[in-house]
This record gives structure tokens, C-alpha cells and sequence, in this order.
């Protein structure tokens, strides 16, 4: 579940406490992704985004990081389409979205 804290611009998302351990690799790989999916675009490698973007698209529900998972699919259709501008306007929201997102265990 996600909560836009409008004010400080926090992204609230409230994960199973179970998965705590898990959360800070998962959070720092997704760092990793965006460097490599940025790295990509400069050299028009949308199999390489296609396919980091398929595997976050996935794994962010799984944690529970629902907006994550968007943010993935759109860069995932727009390298299918071979749509650099779109993929980096996306890269800028994923940018925002990993900054802005506070990690709350329950």
C-alpha cells in the first residue's frame, strides 16, 4: 500500500516486517537498474531495459512496491517500441520514486 505524502514529498509504502531483511538489497539493486537502464538508452539497448524493466515490473508487486511495478511496465512497453524519450521520462519517475519512498515495516 502506498501513501503520497503530498507535503514532504515522501512515498509511504508499508511492507510485511517479514521481509525486512530482504528490502535494502532489493531497494539498492533497484538503484543498480537504474543506472544500467540509463546507460542503455545512451547506447539504444532496449533489450537490455526491455528486460530489467519485465524483472522489476514483477518483483516490485511482490514486495509490495505497487508503483514500482507501473513505473516498470511503462518502461518496458516503450522499449518494445524502441521509445528513448518515453524511456528516459520514465527513468526520471523511477529516479523520483526510489528518492522519495519511505519503507514502513508492519
Amino acid at each position: 500500500m502506498m501513501l503520497n505524502d503530498a507535503q514532504s514529498g515522501r512515498i509511504v509504502v508499508r511492507v510485511d516486517r517479514d521481509l525486512e531483511d530482504l528490502i535494502p538489497n532489493f531497494m539498492a539493486n533497484r538503484a543498480n537498474d537504474l543506472i544500467t537502464m540509463r546507460d542503455a538508452v545512451d547506447k539504444a539497448d532496449y533489450e537490455t531495459i526491455r528486460g530489467l524493466a519485465h524483472g522489476l515490473k514483477g518483483a516490485g508487486g511482490g514486495y509490495g512496491f505497487d508503483a514500482l511495478s507501473e513505473i516498470a511496465a511503462a518502461i518496458e512497453q516503450a522499449a518494445k517500441v524502441k521509445d528513448s524519450g518515453q524511456i528516459r521520462a520514465w527513468l526520471t519517475d523511477l529516479a523520483d520514486y526510489l528518492k522519495k519512498v519511505e519503507i514502513v515495516y508492519e
